[in-house]
C-alpha cells in the first residue's frame, strides 16, 4: 500500500503536468493581443509564436507579417494575410521579433505569445 507521502507526491506531479500543458496551450493559441493596427507596426521583439491574424477591416491589398525586430528590415516573411475580413490561423514561431504591415486600407489585430 502507498504511503500518504507517495500519494501527495503523485498528486503534485499531476498538478505540475496539467499546469505545463495549460501554459503550452496558451502559448500556441496566443497569450497576448496587439492593439488595432493600420500602419506598419513592431508588435514584439525577441522570440515567440504568431498564433493568428484577425482582419477587422478588409483593404485593397494583402498584409504581410515579418520575423524582424525593425520596421525597416522586412526580408524574412512569416505570412501573407488576405485582404478579406476574418481570422487567419498562422501558428508560426518567430525569432527576432514580429512586424506587421497591413495592406492598404486594412485594419488588423494579431494574437501572439512571447518567449
Amino acid at each position: 500500500m502507498s504511503s500518504l507521502s507517495d500519494i501527495l507526491t503523485a498528486a503534485k506531479n499531476i498538478a505540475v503536468a496539467l499546469n505545463t500543458a495549460a501554459q503550452t496551450y496558451i502559448k500556441v493559441q496566443g497569450a497576448k493581443r496587439s492593439a488595432t493596427m493600420t500602419t506598419t507596426t513592431l508588435v514584439a521583439t525577441g522570440q515567440g509564436r504568431l498564433a493568428s491574424v484577425s482582419v477587422v477591416v478588409a483593404g485593397s491589398t494583402d498584409a504581410m507579417v515579418y520575423d524582424s525586430s525593425l520596421t525597416t528590415t522586412l526580408t524574412n516573411a512569416l505570412a501573407v494575410v488576405d485582404n478579406v475580413q476574418g481570422v487567419s490561423v498562422i501558428n508560426m514561431p518567430y525569432n527576432s521579433g514580429l512586424v506587421v504591415v497591413p495592406g492598404t486600407g486594412m485594419t488588423l489585430v494579431v494574437s501572439y505569445s512571447e518567449g
